[in-house]
């Protein structure tokens, strides 16, 4: 696997931003382009976190994975995160020639509030009509800032994000927007009122997880706009379980089945 680091255009009037560049050594022929989006509720973290589950992708020669290191809040608040997202998402899509990639097998993945980032861009793209997206796969993500379920109130202090955590952290992108009517669908995207003409999704949740209802009612909505879902809901699993213990038999049925969608998706 090759290993580059670059800085490419930002969004409009804002800083270059830095993607990391994974691609097989030995070229194939086109393959398809995944952008990553990492996790760390849009406040933390950086490109090279959550991209190992796409590695073997790379390795098997199917595809290019670029991971974004955009702006994170409360430093750079709500439009930044997912604009930035949007601007890597550009690049690779416009120099899908160099990269080797296939521009009709271009995919975008997130984790957590990276899942939310790559809902939201995928609403950006379609919106803006380019590019094109084939399929987007968001794991456990971060979709409301609105606290009206069940779920965003169940954990408390407990797990590696309670509902302190996301209040924390949608506050932080959002400001006095986060709940009030003037939230952003791009930045919390179980907010946007039509979810027709996205790409074929996968989008997964654990049953112990403080998204589980803005995910499952996301899925839902998503397939009734007639778009191809595939939702998967592991029992008893909590937010980020098939990361932080990726040894269980459900992090590894959760891995293996997510894996297997994405191969698929490459091959097309």
């Amino acid at each position: 696997m090759r290993v580059e680091e670059r800085q490419v255009p930002g969004p409009e009037g804002a800083p270059d931003i830095t993607v990391l560049i994974l691609s097989p050594v030995e070229d194939r022929g086109p393959k398809g382009g995944i952008l990553s989006l990492h996790g760390g509720g849009m406040i933390m973290g950086g490109r090279r976190d959550h991209v190992s589950h796409l590695l073997p992708h790379v390795i098997e020669g199917s595809a290019v994975v670029v991971s974004v290191e955009y702006r994170l809040a409360p430093d750079h608040p709500d439009p930044a995160p997912v604009e930035d997202c949007y601007a890597g998402l550009v690049w690779m899509a416009k120099n899908a020639d160099e990269l080797g990639i296939d521009p009709e097998r271009l995919l975008i993945a997130g984790v957590s509030g990276g899942g939310g980032l790559a809902a939201g861009t995928a609403l950006l793209a379609r919106d803006r009509a380019f590019p094109g997206l084939s399929h987007q796969v968001l794991i456990c993500p971060m979709l409301d800032d609105r606290f009206e379920t069940h779920s965003s109130r169940m954990v408390d202090r407990e797990g590696v994000w309670d509902r302190y955590s996301n209040l924390y952290a949608w506050t932080s992108v959002l400001g006095e927007r986060r709940g009030g009517p003037e939230g952003s669908q791009y930045a919390a995207p179980a907010r946007a009122e039509d979810l027709s003409r996205l790409p074929r999704t996968y989008i997964d949740t654990g049953s112990a997880e403080g998204f589980r209802d803005e995910i499952l009612i996301y899925a839902g909505r998503l397939s009734e706009a007639g778009v191809s879902v595939d939702f998967h809901m592991w029992g008893g699993a909590f937010h980020g379980f098939d990361i932080t213990v990726d040894h269980a038999a459900v992090s590894r049925a959760s891995s293996a089945t997510r894996e297997e969608f994405i191969r698929r998706a490459l091959a097309r």
